[in-house]
């Protein structure tokens, strides 16, 4: 009842799944790139900051000191350009490409190696501002509202925290020198900005397990749709059972104008049937004119025994001769010893001359 009113009660399918993929349907949380972006931007700062600040204080040193040199021509503008870019911004490249790494490393964490060139084209519908409203008072609408508030909170909670730790260095602040004060500000915004980082993180964690939850409960699948899937890459099921049932007489018929001309059926005894032919003056070895399975090896003994053809047990031999061996192909060369020994006994038992015959290359 539940299927038929199309509540989503089976697991999406492989094919499903990568479908969506394709599409670019993932799971993927927007804040959990922002926050390793932030994170990693503090340590940076942190680590790469006073490089940065020393280059930009020689550079400025070396400026003013010879601005009573400037004419203020084109050159001079471009050697300054070509100073600003060679001091400055090689100092800053390392921050920024390791931060640019951070974000992309973040992208793939979530959603692996993915590349959907649809996205990149312009949406127009999502430019409507019925559409934006809509989004805004839906139930995924509130709950970002929600959790936005809740974030916004934690936020707080933990950058209060963060100065209340440091209370006693803002409460002395006033009786540094400017640069140490400068110091001290610095450090402590860059300490608060690392524990608001660390706590975005660990929230952004949650949201994506939450995205990676939600996007497992939105690609669920109907009853219906499993079949209809299935019947779409494999074929109509009832069609396919005909095939299988054409097939299955086919080998049946096969089998009916082989075996009789077998002379030994080598069993399994009741699981595989294998029935061998040899003809010491036109065959080099022993072929397999049949075999078969289940319901197929239940046809070759039936044949066998309304034909008066020896049924001999030989396990290993009919494992073997079953994996090993296409039907109207010789024995393997590590097979003829046993099958020659089968035939030998067979022989004996219709009291005819056992044949001599020369192992095929």
């Amino acid at each position: 009842m539940a299927d038929q009113a199309g509540e989503k009660s089976q697991e999406a399918t492989q094919h499903r799944r990568d479908q969506a993929r394709e599409q670019g349907q993932v799971p993927y949380s927007q804040d959990l790139g922002s926050a390793a972006t932030l994170v990693a931007g503090v340590l940076l700062i942190q680590s790469w900051g006073g490089v940065v600040m020393e280059r930009a204080s020689e550079f400025m040193q070396y400026q003013l000191g010879t601005v009573g040199l400037l004419t203020f021509e084109p050159t001079d503008a471009i050697n300054l350009s070509h100073n600003l870019i060679s001091t400055i911004g090689m100092a800053v490249f390392p921050i920024l490409g390791l931060l640019a790494l951070a974000g992309v490393l973040s992208s793939i964490f979530q959603t692996g190696f993915l590349f959907v060139p649809d996205r990149l084209m312009p949406d127009i519908s999502r430019l409507s501002p019925l559409a934006g409203v809509k989004r805004l008072v839906s139930l995924s609408g509130f709950m970002k509202l929600g959790f936005g508030m809740f974030k916004v909170t934690i936020v707080s909670i933990v950058a209060v925290t963060a100065l209340y730790l440091r209370q006693k260095e803002v409460l002395y602040a006033s009786a540094l020198e400017a640069p140490e004060l400068a110091t001290m500000i610095l450090d402590l915004a860059l300490s608060t900005a690392l524990w608001v980082g660390a706590a975005l993180f660990v929230l952004a964690l949650f949201d994506f397990a939450y995205q990676k939850w939600k996007h497992e409960q939105d690609l669920r699948m109907t009853q219906q749709e499993v079949q209809d899937e299935l019947k779409n890459m494999q074929g109509d099921p009832q069609m396919l059972a005909r095939r299988r049932a054409i097939q299955r007489q086919m080998a049946m018929n096969r089998v009916g104008d082989k075996v009789p001309q077998a002379d030994v059926i080598v069993t399994n005894p009741t699981e595989l049937a294998i029935a061998i032919q040899y003809d010491p003056e036109e065959m080099a070895a022993p072929i397999v004119l049949a075999k078969g399975a289940g319901v197929l090896a239940q046809r070759i003994r039936r044949l066998a025994l309304e034909n008066n053809i020896p049924v001999i047990e030989r396990k290993p031999l009919a494992q073997s001769l079953y994996k090993e061996v296409d039907i109207g192909h010789p024995v393997p060369d590590e097979s003829y010893a046993a099958v020659a020994e089968v035939l030998a006994y067979v022989y004996k038992l219709k009291g005819k001359t056992v044949p001599n015959p020369t192992q095929a290359a």
